[in-house]
């Protein structure tokens, strides 16, 4: 399906991953990998997030208040549609370096993801985890967050290390903060980090276009707004191992997959066109 020369595709994954990055990753559900991207992959990218900035999906949102000075755009599930998401997805080393960080045979691509917060965009995002507001059970899991735009560690995506050994906490909006996810009362609350941000051990890095975090879904994480004339595109990807299996809700995921269960029971393995394996 896809030209890109597998061999060298691991080379380069070779040259980044060692046994102490799987090991930090594990341990402490979030790393850095520096200059993984080549300055002609970064290119691809940014013109892909222009493409979908200039023709947002159904599923697009803005996710800051009209009283913001700057604007937090998110969109979801376009590599079908945008030609950059999918040469970038599935001809850089993004799934075996996924398949390394899981510790998986398999690596399945679960969904994309845009986040761009333009220029004075002063909404942040909340602590949260990822998986409870998806429809996946399982551990062998990574989201890649990859920026286009220098990134300040002011404004970087941050961890509590150790998080995504649990417990699932509660999903709730990120501007409303209602619990529109699971009913009201069956998760624990998220401790307030920000009050008490000393007595967690929090994680986060600088970034250059190249460089990506890397992250399990149930890893605790948030950012703040973008300061001054920065602008913050950054594309995430998502990825499923050989544990993770389908968890249809009663409620509509973020992002949604419709009539997804009507096609795929609960508990079986994603497989499913929507999530395509990755060739390592």
């Amino acid at each position: 399906m896809h030209s890109a020369d597998l061999p060298t595709l691991r080379e380069r994954v070779r040259a980044h991953m060692n046994d102490t990055l799987v090991a930090d990753f594990q341990r402490d559900g979030a790393v850095c990998v520096r200059q993984f991207f080549t300055p002609d992959e970064v290119a691809l990218l940014a013109r892909g997030i222009e493409a979908n900035l200039a023709a947002p999906s159904p599923r697009a949102m803005v996710a800051s208040g009209p009283d913001d000075p700057g604007r937090f755009f998110e969109d979801f599930c376009n590599w079908r549609d945008i030609a950059e998401y999918e040469r970038f997805i599935f001809n850089t080393p993004l799934a075996a370096l996924a398949q390394g960080l899981m510790q998986s045979q398999t690596v399945r691509l679960y969904h994309d993801h845009l986040l761009v917060k333009e220029p004075g965009t002063r909404q942040k995002t909340p602590w949260h985890q990822d998986q409870p507001y998806y429809n996946v059970e399982g551990w062998q899991n990574v989201s890649f967050w990859i920026p286009v735009d220098p990134v300040s560690r002011a404004s970087t995506l941050e961890f509590v290390a150790g998080s995504h050994q649990g417990p699932w906490l509660m999903p709730r909006t990120f501007m409303t903060q209602q619990a529109k996810w699971f009913p009201e009362g069956s998760l624990a609350d998220l401790p307030d980090i920000e009050r008490h941000r000393e007595d967690f051990p929090i994680l986060g890095w600088d970034l250059q276009p190249g460089d990506l975090v890397c992250f399990h879904m149930l890893s605790l994480h948030a950012s703040a707004g973008v300061d001054g004339a920065h602008r913050r595109r950054v594309f995430s990807v998502r990825f499923l191992g050989d544990d993770m299996t389908h968890a249809p809700r009663p409620w509509v995921t973020s992002p949604p997959f419709p009539g997804l269960a009507d096609e795929l029971p609960a508990g079986h393995a994603m497989d499913h066109p929507l999530f395509p394996l990755m060739a390592v």
